[in-house]
């Protein structure tokens, strides 16, 4: 396991339970992969950072789930901590990182700090007393420098093993699924404009299904998975049909899952792929349609389908030498501007909390305050923030650059609610519903369903 130190030593140590034999980590000296001083990066907010912190000698292990191309990515803004502050810092990961967080806490050899994408089993660790809170200091933080900050805050904040809820986990490097991708030259040729509102999206659908033409293409097969892109669009409408209060209601199960208010996002869901008209290969075609080919539609000649909603990585399944901002492109998924809720955004991410407490882990998250601990990933690939103190001209690419504008200008975030929900639910009945309803099951008999399954697993 290597630890990156600012004389550019490098030492192997194993560190936890044997579960530590599965971790992968990396192997060779990450480097400062930009020079200080040069670009548009905040060097300032380095160099005031590193003059504040001296943890020489101190080791600071970090436990993430990022893996291959990623984990590299992570060790380069890891790079910079250790060389600001001398420490020994060594970051690790496993196929298994949510179990194996939980074996090294119970063993009582927990990393530093962890990072982890689901706030369940964060909140899991919190309630059993294997988390540091991280302060009030650290909460105003939130609030005051990351848009819609206090959707942030509460997204970090758990209760603890004495039931009264504090900030533990900051959050870093979010995912965006509020999202619609499309064709900008076969918008270019058909002469339809990117909507504003949800108000202009229904009727731009609408105006699409009256030409002949499908507005669009939704799969919902994914194996074992099938139904999970149905619960983002639910998801992302229940946002935009009712206040960000009933949503955490809602993945809490503080209001049931067949509550009336629920039963109108899933009907605006089923609005759009419920109709023949409106999705490629008619409703009938939506649940056995694959995830990963729907998006076919947007590139064929003639178009068999003009939008798609899909959070940011399906990119990653569009043809190959697609150049995003040419040849695809995409628009925030707008709210109702009738409805005065906002800009609100689904999507997902990582958050940061320490499980061992010492200098060098109060250190990073201090660090994670900073522009720089930003900059340096935003300015390669796959990161983005709603810190409103980084530089958004660092962005790697426009694309990035564009989806941290829609994190800037949220009024309202909030998390994947299936990812919130007991595994049962959110990755089971939920899915499968979804399903049952494109297949034409009523939304009412659906939501009772689902609600019957969370019940049975209270």
């Amino acid at each position: 396991m290597t630890f990156i130190t600012k004389t550019g030593g490098r030492r192997l140590c194993l560190w936890g339970t044997a579960g530590a034999l599965a971790l992968l980590a990396g192997t060779a000296q990450a480097q400062m992969v930009f020079t200080p001083g040069e670009g548009d990066f905040n060097w300032q907010s380095y160099e005031d950072f590193a003059a504040e912190h001296d943890l020489s000698g101190e080791t600071v292990n970090i436990f993430g789930p990022w893996r291959g191309d990623d984990q590299a990515l992570v060790e380069s803004v890891l790079a910079y901590f250790a060389e600001a502050t001398g420490a020994n810092v060594s970051y690790a990961s496993s196929e298994t990182y949510e179990q194996q967080i939980v074996i090294d806490a119970e063993a009582g050899s927990p990393p530093n700090i962890a990072i982890l994408p689901q706030p369940g089993l964060i909140a899991d660790l919190v309630s059993k007393g294997f988390v540091e809170p991280l302060g009030e200091e650290t909460a105003d933080w939130l609030r005051e420098n990351y848009a819609a900050g206090d959707s942030w805050v509460s997204l970090g904040s758990f209760p603890g093993p004495e039931g009264d809820s504090q900030l533990y986990a900051f959050p870093y490097k979010i995912d965006v699924k509020s999202l619609v991708w499309y064709v900008p030259e076969n918008f270019e040729d058909a002469g339809y404009e990117v909507p504003e509102t949800l108000e202009d999206l229904k009727t731009l659908t609408e105006t699409m299904a009256e030409e002949g033409e499908t507005p669009w293409c939704i799969g919902l097969g994914s194996g074992g998975a099938t139904g999970w892109p149905a619960t983002d669009w639910v998801e992302d409408l229940m946002l935009r049909v009712q206040p960000p209060e009933v949503y955490d209601q809602w993945v809490s199960n503080e209001i049931a899952f067949d509550d009336p208010r629920v039963i109108e996002a899933i009907e605006e869901f089923g609005w759009f792929a419920r109709n023949d008209a409106f999705v490629a290969g008619g409703a009938g075609a939506v649940a056995t349609t694959d995830f990963r080919e729907s998006p076919n539609g947007l590139f064929a000649s003639p178009p068999q389908c003009y939008l798609h909603h899909q959070a940011s990585f399906i990119p990653t399944f569009f043809p190959e030498g697609t150049e995003l901002g040419l040849d695809a492109d995409f628009f925030y998924m707008p709210a109702y501007e009738g409805r005065d809720l906002g800009k609100p955004v689904l999507g997902a991410g990582t958050l940061a909390f320490i499980t061992k407490d010492s200098p060098g882990a109060r250190a990073f998250i201090e660090f994670l305050q900073t522009p720089i601990a930003h900059e340096i990933w935003m300015a390669q690939s796959g990161f983005l923030t709603p810190f409103k103190g980084a530089n958004a001209d660092t962005y790697g690419s426009e694309p990035l650059r564009k989806q941290g504008e829609i994190l800037l200008d949220a009024t309202t975030f909030r998390f994947d609610g299936s990812d919130l929900m007991p595994g049962a639910v959110g990755a089971g009945s939920f899915w499968t519903g979804m399903v049952d309803y494109v297949g034409g099951a009523s939304a009412e008999d659906v939501a009772a369903e689902i609600q019957r399954s969370w019940d049975a697993n209270k």
